[in-house]
């Protein structure tokens, strides 16, 4: 008897029934050939509270969930293939520019700097990368009201230039100790087509966090 699991195909007209979605994204779990250095990363960038660590598995946690991100350290890992398919990046949201930019010059301090920094239109953003090679990305919502958001990303503008405007951390910090309104400094301006050609893909090693 075959266990290979079908999907069902709606015919004659009937109706599948919509799966309940989840209430919440739990978790994020990473295998690592070294997992203290993974381990202290990312309690680091997310200023996060260990809830568990044996020195092979780790639990980590930064809100009202008993863990956000787990690492699991294993034997016979491979180096992270960057042409391989696959997850290609965990996003964490931040309240506003100004926490944004916060934790952009603390994780400074500690050593860790963005690849890549752009204003998707939806969200300003900052791409960095773990010593693993996984990405992360820390953003805010330029919008407040998700509507809002969708509705410009079906417009023109977004429809050209579907990956952003790259900007300078430090010069929005800048402008934002002269006086700058944050809510204007979260609008994008548009710069013409853009595509995937266009993301940068240079890796920045974390050799070691402070």
């Amino acid at each position: 008897m075959s266990t290979k699991q079908e999907t069902p195909i709606a015919t004659n007209g009937s109706k599948l029934p919509k799966v309940i979605s989840p209430s919440k994204l739990a978790h994020v779990v990473l295998r690592t050939g070294q997992f203290e250095a993974m381990f202290q990363f990312y309690k680091v960038f997310l200023g996060a509270e260990e809830a568990f660590n044996n020195g092979e598995l780790g639990f980590l946690r930064y809100d009202d969930e008993h863990h956000r991100i787990a690492i699991a350290g294993l034997p016979n890992i491979l180096p992270k293939d960057p042409t391989s398919s696959g997850l290609w990046h965990v996003a964490f949201t931040f309240d506003s520019l100004e926490d944004l930019l916060k934790a952009y010059a603390q994780r400074k301090a500690h050593g860790i700097l963005p690849s890549w920094c752009v204003n998707h239109g939806p969200t300003t953003s900052m791409y960095y990368f773990d010593p693993d090679g996984n990405q992360i990305e820390s953003q805010i919502d330029n919008y407040d009201d998700p509507l809002d958001a969708d509705r410009y990303m079906r417009s023109s503008s977004y429809k050209e230039n579907p990956i952003g405007v790259n900007f300078d951390p430090e010069v929005l910090i800048g402008m934002l100790e002269e006086g700058a309104d944050a809510e204007k400094l979260k609008m994008r301006i548009d710069i013409g087509p853009k595509d995937f050609q266009d993301i940068p893909q240079r890796i920045l090693p974390v050799e070691k966090v402070e």
